[in-house]
């Protein structure tokens, strides 16, 4: 791809994240959703593969369909309430609308279709732009509007994001799908708590992008992309895979890791709300997510490779230090301890 062309893309995609969280609003954070749509298209599609290309027409067609419903609904509650601010969304209508149209950028059930496919046309670097910095402005808007929001629907969007992303994420082999399936299921542990705790959802949020840019960042570095070549790469870099598995059960969500820390306070949260039933649930549903990723863990480090395996074992490479990756890694391992500075946060 043409440096200037990436250049521009990735100086939109910024501006049009700092217009959507930064407006009052809903023409500006409609114009943010735009700029940052039109800049990632060409990320998607600069590899000129033919799935690249169905992977960023799926893309627009679905952000078009939601752009024009954000508008849709924000022109309703002008029309009814005579207010364009985003927090004054009190018309029922429009804040259906806008539910839709937020879950459809997101890829939370039952608009989750085309976030899977569209990962696995896109490299690597793209997919971890759509799964994190993308997904920054809907769940702003989600943030400004959560007093106005529908308890039972989101509860029920949440309930089955997570049902479906653990259960779809069981027989897959690409690594790509496995991931998106991941960020659905977390999305709807994010959308459960939105009404009740919305510092919450974003904390939830900011510590799921740290933990799924440690996997992607240490996929690209080993250059592995199913299964199969996952199995094989601990010959690669073997520090950098146990320090994946570490990661992956950090996003599961297991104990002593970062990732225990977001699903403990939103189960305690639910548990206050008098949501026991609910908490009980979707911590039960979060077991099939923890099957994948302790699956892709084994392959990360466990498995050895069988001796038919088609695949030559991987020459042992030294390079230089990858500090990013390494910040990420021990804070996607070590936060937990912190917990209670956390805490003052929210």
């Amino acid at each position: 791809m043409n440096p200037h062309a990436k250049l521009i893309s990735s100086l939109s995609l910024l501006l049009g994240t700092t217009i959507t969280i930064s407006s009052n609003h809903w023409m500006m954070a409609w114009t943010g959703l735009e700029i940052n749509t039109l800049a990632i298209i060409p990320l998607i599609s600069k590899s000129h593969h033919p799935r690249a290309i169905e992977a960023a027409i799926k893309y627009f067609l679905v952000q078009a369909t939601a752009s024009a419903l954000v508008l849709f609904s924000s022109m309703t509650n002008a029309w009814s309430t005579g207010q364009w601010d985003i927090t004054h969304l009190h018309h029922p209508t429009s804040s259906l609308l806008l539910t839709t149209a937020i879950a459809m950028k997101l890829g939370l059930v039952p608009f989750h279709f085309w976030f899977p496919e569209v990962l696995q046309g896109s490299s690597l670097t793209t997919a971890l732009l759509l799964s994190t910095m993308m997904k920054f402005p809907p769940i702003t808007i989600l943030f400004l509007t959560s007093h106005s929001l529908n308890p039972t629907l989101m509860t029920f969007m949440a309930l089955a994001s997570t049902m479906l992303g653990g259960w779809m994420g069981l027989n897959q082999t690409q690594l790509r799908k496995i991931l998106a399936f991941s960020s659905i299921s977390h999305l709807g542990w994010m959308a459960i708590i939105i009404i009740y705790n919305p510092k919450l959802t974003l904390l939830t949020f900011y510590l799921y992008s740290m933990m799924t840019t440690t996997v992607f960042l240490t996929l690209n570095t080993t250059k592995t992309l199913k299964l199969s070549t996952m199995m094989t790469s601990w010959t690669k870099t073997p520090m950098l895979n146990a320090t994946l598995m570490l990661a992956l059960l950090s996003l599961a969500g297991l104990p002593p890791l970062t990732g225990f820390l977001p699903k403990w306070l939103i189960v305690q949260e639910l548990t206050k709300q008098d949501m026991t039933t609910t908490a009980t649930v979707i911590a039960m549903l979060s077991l099939l997510g923890l099957f994948f990723y302790l699956r892709l863990a084994y392959y990360s480090t466990i498995t050895l490779p069988p001796n038919s395996t088609n695949h030559m074992k991987q020459w042992h490479i030294t390079k230089p230090t990858n500090t990013p990756v390494a910040i990420l890694a021990s804070l996607s391992i070590l936060l937990l301890p912190l917990s209670p500075m956390i805490l003052t946060t929210i």
